[in-house]
Parts: C-alpha cells; structure tokens; sequence
C-alpha cells in the first residue's frame, strides 16, 4: 500500500487528482506539457511535469542492507526505464534525510516505521517544484514493518511497492480514476490490460503478481516515464 510523500521541514501528506480513463491527454503550463494520460498521470500538483533526457538519475540506499536487500526488487525496473530514455541506475550508500531532498538526482531509499502512520504503507515522493518543473530526484521511505514480522505482506506486494515508491520520486502518481462513474475514485479503481495487469503506479497494489514479471514496469508505467521525458524536451530541455 502506498501515498504520496511530500518533503518540506519535514514529511507530510499529499492527495493528488487524476484524469478518467481513456480521456484526452490534459495539456497544462504551456503548449506541449501533458500530465495525464490512459494509465499514467504525473505529480503535477508539485510542479514535477518532467524528467532531464540527459541529466543521470541515481537511486541511492541509506545503508548497505538496503542496498543488498532493494538492488534486486528494482533492477529490471530499472533497465525498463533506461530503455524508455531515463538515464537511470542503481548506486551506492549514501545517509539519507527524510526530512529534505538529498543531492541533485538521487532518488533515495531508506525505511521507516509506519511512514504514514498507518500498518504497512511506504511512502515516496519526488522533490518538489524544481525549476522548469523537470525533476531533481526524491526520496522512497519503505515501511520497515515489511522485514520485521510485525505485518504480513505478500512478497510480490513488497517488490511492486519498492518500484511504486521509485517512481514517485521520479515523478510519477497514482493512474486511479473513477471507472464506474460513481463520483468517487476508488482504490485498484484503474485501467489495465487485456489480461488484467494494472499499472504498478495504481493504487494500493497494482503491478504483476506473477513470479517472471513481478517488479516490472506495465506499458501504461512506460508511458508515464516517456511522458516526462517529452514534456522537458518540448520545453528546450536537453
């Protein structure tokens, strides 16, 4: 299960909008920035609308163990979207403040207790309002709840999960929209394919489940990170 996290002096809660299904992509900030599309929508609301084509992204881990135990969750995550253009890759160990952003384009994991205050909720969020709305990194906290015993989790709910919070640091938000026209927009309320496979962004819990394709970006997930990348290169950012 996871929120999206938002960093001033210290973390609080954000609740973002999204766009029905299937509607007509919505352009705002100027001609060529598009923040919401079937499956994908972006973390507007804190002025990220892209992601530099050119600058390295870097995902980071408070300790070792984190890195050791993380790496694999997120390493095909990562090559997806290398290939979608995001100059991404799995770092090092570097201390992580969850109270502000770290360096310029680290997306930071560490863990938490009850991140939310709530039983097994993560929580992550990119740096917000970085100039020209393009990106700067953002930090992941994990509910440390996972590891300890104390919560009982799926295993394929906490490797989605660890690659839902990457992609909230990188600017990507929750694709739920409101399907059954019900007026409310509802939890796993979100597209999916053919075969059922919602967004790894829907929240709570959408991703695969199925042990080869476990922690893998869906298409609508792809098309989210392209997304980014296109709004900063319509701005002259290269």
């Amino acid at each position: 299960m996871r929120r999206t996290l938002a960093v001033a002096a210290a973390i609080s809660v954000c609740t973002l909008t999204t766009a029905p299904a299937g509607a007509a992509p919505r352009t705002t900030k100027g001609a060529g920035i598009t923040t919401k599309g079937t499956g994908w929508n972006l973390t507007s609301r804190l002025g990220v609308t892209g992601l530099s084509p050119s600058r390295p992204y870097t995902v980071t881990f408070a300790t070792a163990a984190m890195k050791a135990r993380y790496t694999p969750y997120l390493t095909a995550a990562v090559a997806q979207a290398q290939a979608a253009g995001v100059k991404l890759a799995l770092g090092g160990v570097e201390t992580v403040n969850p109270a502000k952003c770290g360096p310029v384009g680290h997306v930071q994991i560490t863990e938490m207790y009850r991140p939310l205050q709530k039983p097994g909720y993560s929580q992550g969020m990119p740096c917000p309002h970085p100039p020209k709305g393009v990106g700067t990194g953002g930090i992941a906290a994990i509910d440390s709840e996972y590891f300890d015993g104390s919560y009982r989790i799926d295993t394929y709910v906490v490797r989605n999960t660890v690659v839902h919070e990457m992609l909230h640091a990188l600017g990507l938000d929750h694709p739920n929209v409101d399907l059954d026209k019900d007026g409310v927009v509802e939890n796993s309320e979100c597209v999916a394919t053919s075969y059922g496979n919602k967004p790894i962004m829907c929240d709570p819990n959408g991703g695969y489940r199925t042990t080869t394709n476990v922690g893998k970006l869906t298409g609508f997930d792809v098309n989210g990170l392209k997304a980014l990348l296109a709004n900063s290169r319509a701005q002259g950012v290269k």
